[in-house]
């Protein structure tokens, strides 16, 4: 089967600054003098992207994903290669640009719809499915002029218009957060139909999250460059370490060490190209995901505590760093993300040298699954220093026969009707069947954590005596006990959770 979209080696040029001169006398006091500046907005992008594919385009502002999508469109033409498109396509590029302000939404809708190729009869019989997906508000005020509509109104509108005809290829540009949270959840699970039913979809956003959630595949784009395509998590680290990770994110800042470099000397009118990453003063040289039964097993069970180490090397003393993690579910969506900022947590500054902070989970509150992690450090301005992204994580079993993502303690009492049963067949309290998370069966019943715990835990980073945590920013590697049976010192990873970056 064909591919849906073919880019071959799309390159897309932009003359700025060029002058405009309305009069023949000012065309010729100006002639041959006028100067304009090139900038290549895209070069030579080559993508396949399949029929029923959901592919995300990723890049900072600037990189070139929406003028590739207009592209795709057929809105602009490349200055050099050609995209091939096989199928009926609809943009969500500038929701409701088609819309004129002194029509009503009726004769907007209509209008739009012959537009996008419907006929008079298909927007007809479409035209209340249309209204009723933009909303009630957008349905009591349809035969009003469009120009007193609220901005949300008007998005709602033209989203409803362009996802009615149906197509083959989506083109989306970062129109998903169109009003309120429940029409936004609204227009992803329409995403979502779309590609159950096996249609083509072209993603732009910032929003790494929902790639993960949504797409099958992901490109990165920088400064109109193909720097990056594959599976969501390797595109998303891609983004992250390469674009945020480099010289043009942080060289204000100081958080690179200057090397001897020879500058690469690029063509007039050429793109620039990526600079590669200076050394970083401060670095994750590993992250060890451990547990209290990992040498008898390598799965965590629901309720069982867990820990995750950050091992780092700082080459100058550094202030208040913020390290922390983050952590996803089977299908990529975060359950959970934390750093020694949102748990209140001072870092201070870091000597030179080694040190580790530690995040402790006293319960798991997880069924069955691999659970991917997420590790990072930031400045105190948030910004990027290192980066680790889809490393793995934990693997969970379970011994009930729960569902879902979450170990929830649920108890069930029966109550019969008293006109229809005896007093003998009520159930008593002590009867009641409750479930909820089981620890491994070999496990003493005083490390067996429950709902009935009453000791809080402890914040990252803490320092106590005889418990063994390692306070964040030590600057020597110690031998970690820690209460409630977690492993002794580093221990083995969970599933191969352990990543040693210090021969990088």
């Amino acid at each position: 089967m064909p591919p849906a979209i073919e880019i071959k080696r799309v390159s897309k040029k932009f003359d700025l600054g060029k002058e405009s001169f309305d009069s023949l006398k000012e065309r010729l006091v100006h002639f041959g003098r006028t100067k304009s500046e090139e900038f290549w907005a895209l070069r030579e992008v080559e993508l396949d992207i399949a029929q029923g594919e959901t592919i995300g385009l990723l890049g900072h502002n600037g990189s070139g994903k929406s003028t590739l999508l207009k592209i795709i469109a057929g809105i602009l033409q490349p200055t050099y290669g050609e995209v091939v498109t096989r199928g009926r396509m609809s943009a969500l590029l500038e929701l409701g640009a088609g819309f004129h302000p002194d029509l009503t939404g009726r004769e907007n809708v209509e209008m739009n719809g012959l537009l996008l190729g419907l006929s008079r009869r298909d927007i007809a019989k479409r035209f209340d499915d249309i209204v009723e997906f933009a909303g009630e508000q957008v349905s009591s005020a349809i035969d009003r002029q469009v120009k007193f509509y609220s901005s949300g109104m008007f998005v709602r509108l033209g989203f409803s218009v362009a996802v009615s005809i149906e197509p083959e290829i989506l083109l989306v540009d970062e129109v998903l957060a169109v009003g309120d949270e429940a029409f936004a959840q609204k227009c992803l699970a329409k995403i979502k139909q779309f590609q159950r039913e096996g249609r083509t979809i072209v993603f732009v956003t910032h929003g790494v999250d929902i790639v993960r959630e949504i797409c099958d595949r992901a490109a990165v784009l920088d400064h109109g460059l193909q720097i990056a395509d594959g599976k969501p998590a390797d595109a998303i680290r891609t983004f992250r370490e390469h674009l945020f990770a480099t010289g043009r994110a942080g060289e204000a800042q100081g958080i690179y060490l200057e090397e001897d470099e020879v500058e690469e000397e690029v063509p007039e009118g050429e793109a620039p190209r990526p600079r590669k990453p200076r050394r970083k003063v401060l670095r994750i040289t590993e992250v060890t995901c451990s547990h209290a039964h990992q040498d008898e097993r390598q799965h965590v069970y629901p309720g069982e505590p867990v820990q995750v180490e950050v091992r780092y090397s700082a080459e100058v003393p550094f202030d208040d760093p913020i390290i922390g993690i983050g952590l996803f579910s089977p299908n990529g969506v975060r359950i959970w993300g934390g750093n020694s900022q949102t748990l209140d947590v001072a870092l201070g500054t870091l000597a030179p040298g080694e040190g580790a902070a530690r995040f402790r989970i006293d319960s798991l509150p997880l069924l069955d699954g691999h659970y991917a992690l997420q590790v990072g450090i930031n400045d105190r301005d948030g910004q990027v220093i290192d980066w680790i992204d889809s490393m793995d994580g934990f693997e969970v079993g379970q011994h009930d026969k729960s569902v879902g993502i979450v170990a929830l303690h649920v108890g069930l009492e029966h109550l019969p009707d008293p006109a229809s049963t005896s007093p003998q067949g009520v159930a008593t309290p002590e009867e009641t069947k409750s479930t909820g998370p089981t620890a491994d069966p070999s496990s003493p019943p005083e490390a067996t954590p429950g709902p009935a715990a009453t000791a809080e835990p402890e914040p990252v980073g803490a320092s106590a005596a005889g418990q063994g945590h390692v306070a964040v920013g030590d600057a020597e590697a110690r031998e970690a006990v820690v209460d409630g049976g977690v492993a002794k010192g580093e221990g083995a990873a969970v599933g191969s959770a352990r990543l040693d970056r210090r021969a990088q």
